[in-house]
């Protein structure tokens, strides 16, 4: 395991610089991206302004897998707050989330903590090809927020799943609507169609600080990219 583990970590990172790079190099191509989806990005598209966003409720405890993943990382947790901030969601922005969904998606391997690192919970990075549901959501925020995307809009969420079970997903705020990239599905949906609930997440202003979620909400006044 060892051995793999390491092969694993060598060619994910090789893969990620590839690949955050081109990203970043490449912004027209994320827009021509667009027409090569067809029919399924359209349909995302032509449905957005029915979407709603999660009513916020009062601050909360964080997961003690983000306490322990800033104590890890304590760099990436040192910010200040902040004003909230949504995407503006673009043809090109859309191209963008698909890409970074996907490829995640494609190159991690499903592995729980227990097998990989002997504990229960434990959030990290996946550079080493393996992880499990939160590992996932920090790759795919993490990709974003290289590409030039900000922090306010790419919420860790916390929800239960369809079984009940406790389960990480990443989402994204746009001014129509609230985003859900998942590594169980490999589909971005609204929040509403995921047939999770959902229990809590970053707050936009303040990365550290989490808040409760509940109903459905009006759509809220939003900034652009």
């Amino acid at each position: 395991m060892s051995s793999r583990i390491e092969r694993g970590a060598r060619a994910i990172s090789a893969a990620f610089l590839i690949c955050t790079a081109a990203f970043l190099a490449a912004p027209a191509q994320a827009a021509e991206r667009v027409a090569s989806l067809g029919n399924s990005a359209n349909s995302a598209l032509s449905h957005i302004e029915q979407s709603s966003f999660a009513t916020v409720g009062a601050v909360t405890r964080a997961p003690i897998g983000w306490v322990e993943f800033c104590i890890e990382y304590k760099p990436e947790c040192d910010t200040t707050r902040s004003q909230p901030r949504d995407i503006v969601l673009t043809e090109r922005a859309w191209a963008d989330l698909v890409k970074v969904n996907d490829w995640v998606n494609r190159t991690i391997k499903p592995m729980t903590d227990l097998e990989h690192w002997g504990v229960v919970e434990r959030w990290n990075y996946p550079d080493d090809g393996y992880g499990d549901c939160e590992d996932y959501v920090l790759m795919k925020r993490r990709m974003l927020m290289r590409a030039g995307w900000p922090r306010q809009a790419l919420l860790i969420t916390v929800v239960r799943d369809k079984k009940g079970d406790g389960h990480a997903v990443l989402t994204v705020k746009t001014d129509r609507g609230e985003y859900i990239l998942d590594n169980q599905e490999n589909e971005i949906v609204a929040w509403y169609r995921t047939g999770y609930r959902f229990v809590k997440r970053q707050s936009q202003s303040d990365q550290n600080t989490w808040v409760a979620l509940g109903e459905p909400s009006a759509p809220a006044a939003v900034s652009a990219r």
